[in-house]
């Protein structure tokens, strides 16, 4: 993957990766730990899902999802679908919720200015999904440059012009490794990976491996540990799964899962 060069000042960069279904959830506190980083010298930066809206929109237009490995198959028609739910609602009620809470946002489409450029995955297959090639970092950046959040929809386009479905997961760890990011952060609807209640602030991939083996990271949080592992993998030092039901900034301090490839002695 290519990623456009920003010429301009380092900036302080974090990617906020929020699935589809913790939109509709988030608290206040979410936006008070996004502003107090934004205190700390932080540009931010948000890469959206929207499964459930997409699924309710597919639902209504009794149009069945099929999904292959994890991977929503995209036909043509699913594809309008997308499109429609992730710019005409999921993305419209974020930036809707950051402005309620004092910040300034703007909603873009991935395909947009060739900020997310990608490759068919496997079309006969998948259909119109895709994987990124290329980030127009620049642009994202002097957007942040001028005090705006910009609102990401997982959606590329290819070489010659076609809209491509990107898993939301796949395309924040793209565009925090192109920004080279500080951190890309999963929002989730839990604080992080927990032992008999309390939380793990810092896991390393062989720690994690371990907790699997040993059932402790079991059910729902296996995909999501996995997600961060793999995002990892790209080159972003930290890799984070924090709440968005309660504050995971303050006063400096993380509260989360953080995800490091080697966890340091001393």
């Amino acid at each position: 993957m290519r990623a456009i060069e920003h010429k301009g000042e380092h900036m302080k960069i974090l990617l906020i990766k929020l699935g589809g279904s913790i939109v509709h959830e988030l608290e206040a506190s979410f936006f008070t730990s996004l502003r107090a980083l934004q205190d700390e010298g932080f540009h931010l930066a948000i890469v959206h899902g929207g499964g459930p809206d997409i699924d309710e929109m597919l639902d209504t237009l009794q149009i069945e999802p099929d999904f292959q490995n994890g991977l929503r198959k995209t036909t043509k028609d699913v594809l309008s679908v997308v499109e429609l739910v992730l710019s005409g609602k999921t993305n419209r009620t974020i930036v809707s919720m950051l402005k309620k809470h004092g910040l300034e946002a703007i909603g873009l489409h991935g395909s947009d200015a060739g900020i997310l450029e990608g490759n068919y995955i496997d079309q006969s297959t998948l259909g119109e999904v895709g994987e990124i090639t290329e980030v127009n970092s620049a642009l994202l950046m002097h957007i942040m440059s001028l005090g705006l959040i910009p609102v990401l929809t997982p959606l590329a386009m290819s070489k010659d012009g076609q809209t491509l479905n990107v898993n939301a997961d796949m395309a924040a760890g793209a565009v925090a490794k192109a920004m080279k990011a500080e951190s890309c952060v999963f929002v989730t609807d839990v604080k992080g990976v927990l032992e008999n209640g309390s939380l793990l602030e810092q896991l390393s991939a062989q720690e994690v491996e371990d907790l699997i083996q040993m059932e402790i990271i079991c059910g729902g949080m296996i995909p999501k540990v996995n997600t961060a592992l793999k995002t990892l993998e790209t080159g972003i030092k930290h890799v984070r799964i924090v709440s968005g039901k309660e504050n995971f900034f303050e006063n400096g301090n993380w509260i989360g899962t953080t995800f490091v490839k080697k966890v340091s002695v001393g």
